[in-house]
C-alpha cells in the first residue's frame, strides 16, 4: 500500500477530477496542495454532477477527511460560496471531514483587483490569468506581507498586517487608474467571516503526519498542469505555482519520501486555454472536431480550450520533471471519429531537430513538430470497461505513447463517468 499524488501532465483540463474522484473513493485522505479556486474538477456521481474549484474531491464522499494544505491560495468567500452549494447537493461539510492549513494564505478582495488590473494594463500581452487574484496573493506570500488564515484569531496584529500590506497594493491599484481599497473594508470583510471560517483552521501537517502513522492512505491532488508550472512551464503563460510532484510534499507539510506513487492524469490529445506556446495546436477543422466530440470549455472560466494532437516530447518533459509513474490516460474516445491520428515525436527547431521543450518563449514559438501518423479504429470506445475489448488500434496508439514517453499506462478512463474506469496498474499497489 502507497500514498498517491495526482498531477496534470499536460496543461491542465486533462480530467484530474474524476479519477481523483475514483481513487478518492478508496482513500482515507484526500488533500489539496497547491493553486486555488481556479482548479475545475467535474465530478459525476449516481448522475449528480458536481464541480469544484477549491475543495478537495473527497469532500463529496462521506467518511474521507479533507485536507486544503499549506501551498493553496484560499479565498475565503469563494470557499463559503462553494460550501454551500455543496450543501445544497447534500455534501455534509464541517470541520470534522474539513480542514484548512492554519499558514494557508489568504485572498483578499484586492488581490481581485489588481489581478485584472494589471491584466487589463497587459493589453496584447495576456497571459491569461482567471482573475481571481491568485497571483497577487502568491507574490504576497514571497514577499511576507501575506495574510495566512491563522491572523485571523487576532485582531490587531491582522489590523497591523494588512496596514502594511495596502502601502504596497494601493500605491499599484492607483498607478493604474484603479480604484484603491480602505483598511476597513479589507477588515470588516475579515472579521465578518472570522468566526464561521476559524473552526475549519487546522495543523495539516500535523494531520497528515498522524495519518502516516496510521499507515492511512493518502491522495495527493493537484490543480493544472506541469507545464502550467512557474518554474518548469511555458513561462510566463503559466500559473502562480508550483504545479509538479514535489509540489504535494511542501504544499501539504510533509516528507517527500510520503508522496508515495505518481499517478500522471494525460489526456490523449492535447489541449490548453488562454494564450501561451501550442506546437501541437491545430487551428483547423480537425481541432474543431476535437473541441467539439470533447465539449473542451473551461470548468472554471467557461473559455474555448485550443486543441491539437497529442505531444510525446512535452509528455516525456513532464513525467521526467514530476517523477510520474503511470498515465491515467482520459478522453480516448474522443479519437474514435478519426481515420488517422497524430503524435508528436520530436521538434524542429531553426533547422535543427530536439528532443525536449526549450525555456525561451522566443524558441518556444519557432518550435515545428514532427509528427508520426497512426492508423485509427473508427470505433466505439466510449464506455468500454475491458482492455480486451479495446479495438487493436486503439492499443497500438496506447503502446506507442508508452513507448515514446517512457511511462506506463495505468488506468484508461473511456467516459466522464465514473466507473466507466480500466484498471490496469493499482496505484495504491494493493
Amino acid at each position: 500500500m502507497r500514498n498517491v499524488a495526482v498531477i496534470g501532465s499536460q496543461w491542465g483540463d486533462e480530467g484530474k477530477g474524476k479519477i481523483v474522484d475514483w481513487l478518492s473513493s478508496r482513500a482515507d485522505v484526500v488533500v489539496r496542495f497547491q493553486g486555488g479556486h481556479n482548479a475545475g474538477h467535474t465530478l459525476v456521481i449516481d448522475g449528480v454532477e458536481y464541480k469544484l474549484s477549491l475543495m478537495p474531491s473527497g469532500i463529496v464522499r462521506p467518511g474521507k477527511m479533507s485536507l486544503i494544505g499549506n501551498g493553496v491560495v484560499v479565498d475565503p468567500f469563494a470557499f463559503f460560496r462553494e460550501m454551500e452549494i455543496l450543501q445544497e447537493k447534500g455534501v455534509e461539510i464541517m470541520p470534522d471531514n474539513l480542514r484548512i492549513a492554519e499558514n494557508a494564505n489568504l485572498i483578499l478582495p484586492v488581490h481581485q483587483a489588481v489581478d485584472k488590473a494589471l491584466e487589463a494594463a497587459r493589453g496584447k500581452g495576456l497571459i491569461g490569468t482567471t482573475g481571481r487574484g491568485i497571483g497577487p496573493t502568491y507574490e504576497d506570500k514571497v514577499a511576507r506581507r501575506g495574510i495566512r488564515l491563522c491572523d485571523l484569531a487576532y485582531p490587531e496584529y491582522l489590523r497591523e498586517k494588512l496596514e502594511r500590506l495596502m502601502i504596497h497594493h494601493n500605491a499599484l491599484l492607483k498607478g493604474l487608474g484603479a480604484d484603491v481599497f480602505t483598511i476597513e473594508d479589507l477588515y470588516d470583510g475579515l472579521m465578518g467571516i472570522a468566526d464561521r471560517l476559524l473552526p475549519f483552521k487546522g495543523v495539516v501537517w500535523k494531520i497528515l503526519d498522524g495519518a502516516i502513522s496510521d499507515k492511512k492512505k493518502i491522495l495527493f491532488e493537484g490543480a493544472q498542469g506541469t507545464m502550467l508550472d512557474v518554474d518548469h512551464g511555458t513561462y510566463p503563460y503559466v500559473t502562480s505555482s508550483n504545479t509538479v510532484a514535489a509540489q504535494a510534499a511542501t504544499g501539504s507539510g510533509i516528507g517527500a519520501g510520503s508522496v508515495g506513487y505518481v499517478l500522471g492524469i494525460t489526456k490523449a490529445y492535447t489541449t490548453r486555454v488562454g494564450a501561451g506556446p501550442f506546437p501541437t495546436e491545430q487551428d483547423n477543422p480537425t481541432g474543431e472536431l476535437l473541441g467539439q466530440r470533447g465539449r473542451e470549455f473551461g470548468t472554471v472560466t467557461g473559455r474555448k480550450r485550443r486543441c491539437g494532437w497529442f505531444d510525446a516530447v512535452q509528455v516525456r518533459q513532464a513525467s521526467a520533471i514530476s517523477g510520474i509513474g503511470g498515465f491515467a490516460l482520459t478522453k480516448l474516445d474522443i479519437l474514435d471519429a478519426f481515420d488517422e491520428i497524430r503524435i508528436c515525436v520530436a521538434y524542429e527547431l531553426n533547422g535543427k531537430q530536439i528532443d525536449y521543450l526549450p525555456s525561451s518563449p522566443v524558441e518556444q514559438a519557432a518550435l515545428t513538430p514532427v509528427y508520426e501518423t497512426l492508423p485509427g479504429w473508427t470505433s466505439e470506445t466510449s464506455g468500454m470497461r475491458s482492455w480486451d475489448a479495446f479495438p487493436q488500434n486503439a492499443v497500438r496508439y496506447i503502446r506507442r505513447i508508452e513507448e515514446l514517453t517512457g511511462v506506463r499506462v495505468a488506468l484508461v478512463s473511456t467516459s466522464p463517468e465514473r466507473d466507466d474506469t480500466i484498471l490496469i496498474e493499482d496505484p495504491f499497489g494493493e
